[in-house]
């Protein structure tokens, strides 16, 4: 099977400012209308039916979500989607945020996280890896790649809350440019990630705060959201 993974970026929609234009997020003040009008662009340039994205209310918390595509809703109150199902495709949207895609190729099974400070401190990437493993993928075999977002040179934060996250998720306390506390959260995902046997792990370098092709809550706020979407192809 061949899994797909696919990233957007703020430009090519309808949204006017400081939506523009490619906002995909129904949550954040935009338009409904121009975001639908975005949504089903996404669909019709990757070749999809609109029906088949998987959508979820996120809530920085570790639920994760089996669909298979017979939902008619976004998930309620859940910070990852995993399925077993060719075509179905989970959605993450996020503006500083992690998103976290997720696949085992043999197994025909992925999933997509949002793994902001919070979900990424009560552990949604090792629940989303056991919602994985419980319809049939394989840790070793689950390949992940972590999505743009807020850099650790950027993501300044108190002392104290660097030190709480660093409790729960290792690896991601660090220091900002300014050299005050700060957390790199693609950092400590990775380690997670790699402790827990996960095969492959890539990394997308960008800094969603420094590169303006994409959204960020913590630079403009309000901000639209971008996208991180993956699928197994039918």
């Amino acid at each position: 099977m061949r899994i797909r993974r696919v990233i957007t970026t703020r430009a090519g929609g309808y949204s006017k400012p400081p939506y523009d234009s490619f906002n995909l997020g129904l949550h954040v003040g935009d338009d409904p209308d121009a975001v639908r009008a975005n949504r089903a662009r996404l669909a019709t340039e990757l070749g999809l039916a609109e029906d088949r994205l998987a959508w979820m209310e996120q809530v920085h918390g570790r639920t994760a979500t089996i669909v298979d595509g017979t939902e008619t809703e976004p998930a309620e109150a859940t910070d990852a989607l995993v399925t077993a199902t060719p075509g179905v495709v989970p959605v993450v949207l996020v503006a500083d945020c992690v998103p976290v895609l997720l696949g085992d190729a043999e197994a025909g099974v992925v999933g997509a996280v949002h793994a902001g400070r919070v979900g990424a401190r009560v552990g949604v990437v090792p629940a989303a890896l056991d919602a994985m493993r419980s319809v049939g993928a394989e840790t070793g075999r689950i390949e992940a790649l972590l999505g743009p977002s807020v850099c650790g040179s950027c993501y300044e934060v108190p002392a104290d809350m660097a030190a709480d996250v660093e409790a729960h998720l290792p690896g991601s306390r660090c220091r900002s440019r300014k050299g005050t506390a700060a957390l790199d959260l693609h950092a400590g995902l990775w380690r997670q990630l790699a402790d827990a046997g996960v095969g492959k792990i890539g990394v997308d370098p960008r800094c969603t705060v420094e590169d303006h092709t994409l959204f960020s809550h913590r630079r403009d706020n309000p901000s639209g959201r971008i996208a991180a979407l993956t699928w197994i192809e039918e």
